[in-house]
């Protein structure tokens, strides 16, 4: 389950898992139990005149069939969160996945309607650092 923004076909993995390792500008998380991979989320970044600064944009955001959606997307949207505050982004923005428990999960997490199909929550950023 889960929502992989902007595309309407699916990805062969590998060719998937070999973009993303060639993407400076992205992060790649994955969540695992018990040494068994539950899934998974991709936080890209992007400049953005109109916020003065970066913008994260989750990509994709996956858990695997058998886990339990809330207890992985929980941990994922965490270190997305995390993520994108240390990489200094000022927001983070997610199409609305059709998926109602993992569009509920993104709500907890603060994300709000902000545009059609997209979720958006303000991250709070490091104070600037002083001489």
């Amino acid at each position: 389950m889960g929502a992989l923004t902007g595309s309407g076909a699916t990805l062969d993995r590998i060719n998937l898992l070999r973009q993303l390792v060639d993407m400076p500008n992205a992060s790649v998380l994955v969540a695992e139990a018990g040494r068994q991979i539950t899934g998974g989320a991709v936080l890209a970044l992007r400049p953005s005149i109109r916020v003065g600064g970066f913008v994260g944009v989750v990509d994709v955001l996956v858990t695997g069939p058998g886990h339990d959606v809330n207890k992985v997307a929980d941990v994922l949207i965490d270190e997305v969160l995390l993520s994108a505050r240390r990489k200094g982004c000022v927001s983070v923005e997610v199409t609305v996945p059709a998926d109602a428990t993992l569009s509920a999960c993104l709500r907890r997490h603060g994300f709000a309607p902000a545009e059609a199909n997209t979720y958006r929550v303000e991250v709070a950023v490091r104070a600037p650092a002083t001489r």
